[in-house]
């Protein structure tokens, strides 16, 4: 069956899962659903499938939000339940899903997470057997099933049919792959880490162990904050969106480096030894940096969004490296780095991709290949990224009732346009929608901070007049 999706707008996807906050958007009905659907799916002539009587196997993950549990029990209801085999790996990280579906030989991965937002939303990851985000197709057909649109995925009945007798699902405990995606970190550090002391905040979220059990193996002396989840405080003031506290660790205990991650650790933000600060940018021209030096930059290029700070461009070209822009979202970096054979990507917010070593943004991952550059080169965190000048920037997240609304509201544009205009070519500005929230960002990267966020404000304050803000 040939379904053309070159128009179609998702409805419950965004470029990062099914996500939204708990029994409001994402429910666990939606997520029996989508179990059921995947769980008949992967066996079906819909995904190519000729085998008879097989049997797909599908690995979850999940975070530590107190919905997590809830979504992942109706998830592995609907899998079993349309007679596929269902793989726990329980509280994980989106790496790790990743890289045990691809690993392993799975069907598909999910993993229930609502990444940095805060604990009340939660979210679907699914990954397919590559250990990639899932295709726009696949994504379709999920969508149209929760719909109850059952013929545009070719069924005829009134709803899919259900496993029976020895043909239902059962559940396997597969806490074993866990540990092999930690025992793949481990063995991926060439340097003992006995000398450093290290501090990591894991946002109260999936890393809370792994993390620390990795910089621990590795010989580190870690002190660690953010781990302490109790399913309602995930990214709550810690992690890599709330990154004071981390500093001030690394400051009070005089510690070599830290690393922050989000709440599935799928981001990874750096301070250096005085307390500072380094954001995606700079870990991007560090490990650029890292990757031309041992010969492996493929087309001496690396891959970032619109919102890279083009302070990181200009310092990358000095030393004769290219950039090549995307979207917004480490789905399209990891698109990009596929298509052209790239090797190195990532944000300003932390999702770094290293294509050697995983299919998505890693963040435990990213600290040790920073950790490894410090060890080779014998020098702090803050040496090597001072070559790097960020211009000022400021974002203000806004939000909305309708992403689409304010994008296409004609006084918008027009203050966008004369915010350009007075920036003459001194500055950039970029209004965007949220590909996960639903928020408007608003992004100023100018000669001063002050002018940036007055620059934002007034155009938050637009926004609100025209009516498209959340009371």
């Amino acid at each position: 069956m040939k379904t053309d999706i070159k128009n179609y707008t998702t409805k419950y996807f965004g470029t990062d899962g099914f996500r939204g906050e708990v029994n409001v958007n994402l429910t666990s009905l939606n997520a029996y659903k989508v179990g059921r659907f995947l769980g008949w799916y992967y066996k079906s002539h819909l995904y190519g499938c000729n085998k008879e009587n097989y049997r797909p196997k599908i690995v979850v993950g999940k975070d530590t939000r107190r919905s997590s549990y809830m979504l992942e029990y109706s998830l592995v209801a609907g899998i079993t339940a349309s007679g596929a085999d269902a793989y726990l790996l329980h509280v994980t990280t989106t790496p790790s899903v990743s890289f045990i579906t691809k690993q392993d030989g799975f069907d598909a991965g999910i993993m229930i997470t609502a990444s940095h937002n805060p604990y009340y939303d939660n979210g679907i990851k699914i990954i397919n057997k590559k250990g990639e985000k899932l295709d726009d197709l696949t994504t379709y057909y999920v969508e149209q099933y929760l719909d109850g649109n059952f013929e545009s995925i070719g069924v005829l009945e009134e709803d899919l049919p259900l496993a029976k007798k020895d043909k239902i699902g059962f559940i396997v405990d597969y806490v074993a792959g866990r540990n092999r995606y930690l025992g793949y970190l481990i063995s991926l550090a060439s340097n003992s880490y006995k000398n450093l002391r290290i501090g990591l905040d894991c946002a109260n979220g999936a890393s809370w162990k792994l993390a620390k059990g990795v910089f621990q193996a590795l010989g580190a002396q870690v002190y660690v904050i953010g781990a302490e989840p109790n399913g309602l405080n995930v990214n709550e003031e810690c992690g890599s969106t709330h990154i004071q506290n981390l500093c001030e660790l690394v400051k009070e205990k005089q510690l070599d480096i830290g690393f922050a991650f989000d709440g599935d650790a799928d981001r990874c933000i750096a301070v250096d030894e005085n307390g500072s600060v380094v954001d995606g940018d700079k870990i991007l021209y560090l490990l650029a940096k890292r990757l031309k030096r041992l010969n492996n930059l493929n087309g001496d290029t690396i891959v970032t969004t619109v919102m890279s700070n083009s302070g990181l461009e200009k310092c990358l070209n000095e030393i004769q490296i290219k950039c090549v822009q995307t979207k917004v979202g480490d789905r399209f970096v990891y698109e990009c780095i596929k298509q052209s054979d790239y090797c190195l990507g990532g944000e300003q917010s932390g999702h770094i991709i290293l294509k050697k070593y995983a299919t998505t943004g890693d963040g435990i991952l990213t600290a040790i290949m920073i950790t490894e550059e410090i060890c080779d080169q014998k020098l702090n965190l803050s040496k090597l990224v001072s070559k790097v000048v960020l211009y000022p920037q400021h974002v203000k997240s806004i939000k909305v009732i309708s992403k689409s609304a304010v994008t296409s509201d004609e006084e918008i544009i027009k203050a966008v346009n004369n915010v350009k205009k007075e920036l003459c070519g001194g500055g950039r500005i970029l209004l965007r929608e949220s590909g996960t929230e639903p928020v408007i960002r608003i992004m100023i990267e100018c000669e001063s901070l002050s002018l940036a966020k007055k620059y934002a404000n007034s155009l938050a304050d637009l926004i609100k007049e025209r009516g498209h803000t959340v009371e």
